[in-house]
């Protein structure tokens, strides 16, 4: 009786896979319904609200998908429980066939003709049952995988109008210029192989530049780079002499571009590059050195010896450049300013050889994206100037008032303000 339990198990099992089979069917697959296209006056705003939509839309149908499920579930419990209890019942069988095959191997017992029978009505009352389930499983995930092709195509469609209002942030198909000779006419070319340097001048400036020169040679030897200054009131005489060495050391030429204002160690370094640009408003301004210092009159001459020897060491290489000695250079100073404080515009810094070349437009050629997309960076980040933002406020009285930024000593404000609005910090 054995082997006509196994072929009969063959057969059943047999044609349960032949079911399988024939129940799946090639999922249907439904386009995604394309949005309509109202017209829309900002193109971003448009794409923001279309993709708040389909997030929504995402969102809905994984929630429907979560209860559909939960609902099948629900739907196949007794299902599965009389299944657990039929395949139970079949095991306990299939003991006592095992038991009755064992006592009675020479008999051909009615009890175990029975017993076979039974376990035939239970295996295909098991097949049956397994196979509505396995029917309705497959009818579930086929409608899932339509929601999940459905909700793929609404992703990329998501990220596609991301991505293509991203693209209108840049300036695509353009790259920045890197001349060998950046000066046409009298038009300066920058590339990004530019340092800002604005704002006193401190350790931290001075390695800043000198591992950004360092950088850019290790990619390109040759293009120029340029430090930028739009307004700097110079600062510590070390850290200028450090950016002045890794201007001179560098393989790349290190050219310097002064917009606004350039002052002491600013004007020096300016003065000393290799090649110098200037706007001819722009206001170079060169002076003796200056340091403050608590300490006993011994203190003080030595102090005054290291000043003298740092003095030395930065005023002559620009007078001699000048073409005057040290002591011409300082004669000329106090007798342009009795503070000492001699500042020339740009077109006339060249007549004295402070700037090299003076320059009508300067082209930024590595600017090429929006800088409104940009978030704003704090006005105490490294290489930006501070903020130039009036403060809105209001006066003893309870007037309102606008508190106008700090202008540096070379500045001036020129506004029509008959009515006081606008106050000095």
């Amino acid at each position: 009786m054995k082997p006509f339990f196994i072929a009969f198990t063959s057969v059943l099992l047999s044609q349960l896979a032949f079911a399988e089979v024939a129940a799946q069917k090639p999922a249907e697959t439904k386009p995604a319904e394309k949005p309509a296209e109202p017209a829309k006056p900002d193109p971003l705003e448009a794409i923001k609200s279309e993709t708040a939509k389909l997030n929504a839309e995402r969102e809905r149908i994984a929630a429907q998908i979560a209860l559909d499920q939960s609902k099948l579930d629900e739907k196949l419990a007794p299902r599965k429980r009389a299944l657990a209890e039929i395949q139970i019942q079949m095991e306990e069988m299939k003991a006592k066939l095992d038991l009755a095959e064992a006592e009675r191997r020479s008999k051909d017992d009615p009890e175990m003709m029975e017993l076979r029978r039974k376990n035939e009505r239970l295996m295909m009352d098991f097949a049956i049952a397994k196979n509505e389930v396995d029917t309705e499983g497959f009818a579930m995930r086929k409608e899932e995988n339509a929601v999940r092709r459905k909700t793929t195509a609404l992703t990329m469609q998501m990220e596609l109008q991301q991505k293509e209002g991203e693209s209108r942030t840049y300036a695509v198909g353009k790259a920045p210029a890197y001349p060998k000779e950046p000066l046409i006419g009298t038009k300066l070319v920058l590339s990004d192989r530019t340092i800002p340097l604005n704002g006193v001048i401190t350790g931290k400036t001075a390695d800043s530049i000198a591992d950004r020169i360092s950088y850019f040679n290790n990619r390109d030897p040759e293009a120029p780079i340029f430090i930028v200054i739009d307004d700097c009131p110079g600062g510590s005489v070390m850290a200028g002499y450090k950016i002045l060495k890794a201007m001179h050391g560098s393989t790349a030429p290190v050219y310097t571009v002064v917009k606004s204002m350039a002052a002491s160690m600013a004007a020096c370094i300016t003065t000393l590059s290799k090649k110098s640009f200037a706007y001819p408003n722009a206001i170079i301004l060169h002076h003796q050195l200056s340091v403050g210092v608590m300490g006993n009159l011994t203190q003080h001459r030595e102090n005054v010896k290291e000043l003298e020897e740092w003095w030395k060491r930065l005023a002559d290489p620009v007078a001699t450049k000048m073409g005057i000695t040290r002591d011409e250079f300082i004669k000329r100073m106090y007798a342009e300013s009795s503070t000492g404080d001699w500042n020339e515009f740009g077109d006339d810094a060249q007549k004295l050889k402070w700037v090299d070349v003076i320059v009508e437009d300067i082209e930024e050629t590595a600017l090429l994206r929006d800088p409104n997309s940009q978030p704003q960076q704090p006005s105490n980040t490294p290489g930006r100037l501070p903020s130039t933002e009036a403060v809105e406020s209001q006066d003893e009285r309870g007037k309102p008032i606008s508190l106008l930024p700090r202008l540096n000593p070379l500045d001036a404000y020129w506004l029509y303000n008959p009515d006081s609005y606008y106050r000095m910090q």
